[in-house]
């Protein structure tokens, strides 16, 4: 069920992106007096739609190909790759007999609505539920790094206070992209040691299966007690109770929870000796660790007090929008770091699989209006592409027509969109081919 739950929430993210920005053309075309011939949600390829209607001569429907959507504009070369039109001398309703800045604005009106649409989840997400943060101050026993963050020197309990020599506020800061981006030095108290540590270049690789907790926990390090029980499980056969505090596995000490996991994990599928305050005494249990390094029970983890700030109506909308503006930098940052070198393109891609998985297998209204707000300013950022099949690739040609005065011919803008077309085709194969390869290997 959860499986269906997921891609269910995938498909329809993914539509609500695809039918606003394919509407953005649309309403732009039309403004123009520009006849639009169809409207599709995914690609109805070798004609083939899962459905379709006629509506004032307008044919809307469904393809059967879910790799976007597209609108069909008379007298354009576009992914229908119907040329047969263009043949006939131009008509005032076609796209080629319009002014080249009015087709400019019809090619971009799709990635402005991508970018409105952004802004406007985000800012409707601050004034629903505001800003909550954990203070710095409050994150009394430091960070839990993962293995990236070991391999940078960190360590559990490490206190990270400034960032570039600007001090931090906000915990989540911490994991702030800019961090990743921008080979950022960390200040770090380690006890009454003042340390530095500079973020490697190639640390987005390391980041691209694991994520950011590879680098630290996003939440802080914290104490806790044991939960509710699993029924069976081996902390039930070994008398664990909800609310008891174990205080050592084996005589190690783990006051912390990452203390606790570490000890368990190193203990897979052998038998550990648990020490276990309940209710002021003092016991000694036995109890056999899973090969995944769980004993089976839920943590009641003491995390450190949290902040939130709400907003009105028109005060949420600048935050909302620099959210959405700081998606669209950092993406755009990642795309140059594809360039320099510092990311390879296989981690660096995400295909529908892994977009599924962030999803989740429960419906989480604030988790999946967030994605859908992060991935409609990719959307907007991945069509400015100056890729001939893509708004960016048209955009150029455009832009190239207003410079010299006169059009592209119209055969090199039909080579053009088939090169492209090839090549986002290619790019699609890859990402999904390399999407299924990670999730093989991680099972």
């Amino acid at each position: 069920m959860s499986i269906v739950i997921m891609v269910g929430q995938l498909i329809l993210g993914l539509s609500i992106l695809v039918i606003l920005h394919e509407l953005g053309h649309f309403l732009a075309a039309r403004a123009f007096g520009i006849k639009v011939e169809k409207f599709y949600l995914f690609f109805d390829a070798w004609n083939f739609s899962l459905f379709k209607f006629t509506y004032k001569g307008v044919e809307y429907g469904v393809g059967w190909l879910p790799l976007g959507g597209y609108v069909k504009i008379a007298g354009m070369i576009d992914e229908s790759m119907d040329t047969d039109q263009l043949q006939g001398p131009p008509q005032p309703w076609e796209f080629r007999s319009k002014p080249a800045w009015q087709r400019l604005i019809v090619m971009l009106a799709g990635i402005i609505v991508n970018i409105i649409l952004g802004i406007f989840i985000f800012w409707m997400l601050t004034l629903k539920y505001g800003e909550t943060y954990t203070p710095v101050a409050n994150a009394h026993y430091g960070v839990v790094p993962g293995k990236v963050g070991i391999k940078m020197g960190l360590e559990p309990g490490d206190q990270i206070y400034a960032v570039n020599g600007v001090p931090i506020k906000r915990f989540e800061d911490i994991t702030n992209s800019t961090v990743f981006y921008d080979h950022s030095e960390l200040d770090v108290l380690r006890g009454n040691q003042q340390l530095k540590f500079t973020v490697p270049k190639g640390i987005l690789n390391d980041l691209s299966d694991g994520g950011i907790d590879q680098f630290v926990d996003r939440d802080p390090r914290s104490q806790y007690m044991v939960g509710p029980i699993v029924a069976g499980s081996n902390a039930q056969k070994a008398g664990l109770k909800q609310g008891d505090s174990i205080l050592a596995v084996n005589d190690t000490p783990v006051p912390f929870f990452d203390q606790l996991q570490s000890q368990l994990l190193l203990n897979k599928n052998k038998a550990v000796k648990l020490s276990v305050k309940r209710n002021g005494a003092l016991l000694q249990l036995t109890s056999n660790v899973t090969a995944e390094g769980t004993i089976g029970f839920q943590a009641m983890r003491n995390l450190p007090k949290q902040d939130t700030i709400k907003f009105g109506f028109f005060g949420s909308l600048p935050v909302g929008a620099t959210k959405a503006w700081s998606t669209f930098t950092d993406d755009a940052k990642g795309l140059g770091k594809l360039f320099t070198g510092d990311v390879k393109f296989n981690k660096a891609v995400s295909g529908p699989v892994k977009i599924a998985t962030m999803f989740g297998g429960q419906i989480d209204w604030l988790r999946f209006w967030s994605l859908v707000g992060i991935l409609s300013m990719v959307l907007a950022l991945t069509n400015l592409l100056p890729i001939p099949a893509l708004d960016g690739g048209h955009s150029l040609f455009l832009l190239i027509e207003m410079i010299k005065g006169k059009p592209l011919s119209d055969k090199f803008l039909e080579r053009a969109q088939l090169v492209g077309f090839v090549l986002l085709i290619t790019l699609m194969v890859f990402v999904f081919g390399n999407d299924i390869f990670k999730l093989v290997m991680k099972h």
